[in-house]
């Protein structure tokens, strides 16, 4: 499903180039549950990135579904992340003007859907997450747990095969914390592939595979002696 092969991402940062990227070949089949791990600067949040399209490798090759994306340009990357490719920020980045259900809606929006079909959409995706109630608060009315819900609720309710998530428990309490975890973990059991940046042992151990950073390049590919969730799941 996702195939790098001899990826690199360099910047220039005054007279010095920074390798934030460095030769990073990996193959992720479709369903998988993976975590990346790594210290601060290793390279985690740029391989995310680039997996998810909002940047591209200084050199290397990137297929997605057996598509050169990075032969693409600027617009058609647009079209796959929409179709393809799901968020989930530690930040939750939801629009503060905008009710959950406005906020889910976008990008069912940018896809061109029609307005009935996504008012259906929505509904469904807030209904799933226990957010049916909550669907016409605006995010500073929403606890953190329910507002990372709604990113979620945002990024699966184009359905896409592929959910990646950027510390999706970084600001929140403990018990919030394993609630979205739980949730990101039965969106996997229904098939989504499920990328996970964190810097919690705890977290990265939940995953049936764990992928180690350090220096940009990727030094440790492991599979984890884990059921799933750590809770018995499977």
């Amino acid at each position: 499903m996702i195939q790098l092969t001899g990826i690199h991402r360099d910047f220039q940062v005054g007279d010095q180039t920074v390798h934030a990227l460095d030769d990073v070949t990996l193959t992720i089949d479709s369903g998988e549950y993976i975590s990346i791990m790594g210290p601060s600067g290793s390279g985690k949040s740029t391989l995310l990135n680039l997996l998810g399209l909002l940047d591209k490798p200084s050199s290397g090759s990137y297929r997605l579904n057996g598509q050169d994306v990075t032969a693409l340009s600027d617009i058609q990357q647009a079209q796959v992340r929409n179709r393809e490719i799901g968020f989930v920020f530690q930040m939750f980045h939801l629009v503060p003007r905008l009710t959950a259900a406005e906020n889910v809606e976008l990008p069912l929006i940018l896809a061109g859907e029609a307005p009935e079909q996504r008012k259906s959409r929505v509904t469904r995706a807030l209904a799933d997450l226990g957010l049916s109630d909550r669907s016409h608060h605006k995010p500073d009315q929403l606890s953190g747990g329910q507002r990372q819900r709604v990113a979620i609720a945002r990024a699966t309710v184009t359905e896409p095969n592929v959910l990646l998530a950027d510390e999706p428990t970084g600001n929140l309490d403990h018990k919030s914390g394993q609630d979205v975890i739980r949730i990101l973990e039965e969106l996997n059991q229904r098939g989504i592939t499920l990328i996970m940046v964190t810097h919690d042992p705890e977290m990265g151990q939940r995953a049936r595979r764990q992928l180690h950073m350090m220096d940009g390049r990727l030094d440790i590919d492991q599979l984890n002696q884990t059921d799933s969730a750590g809770d018995g799941t499977a």
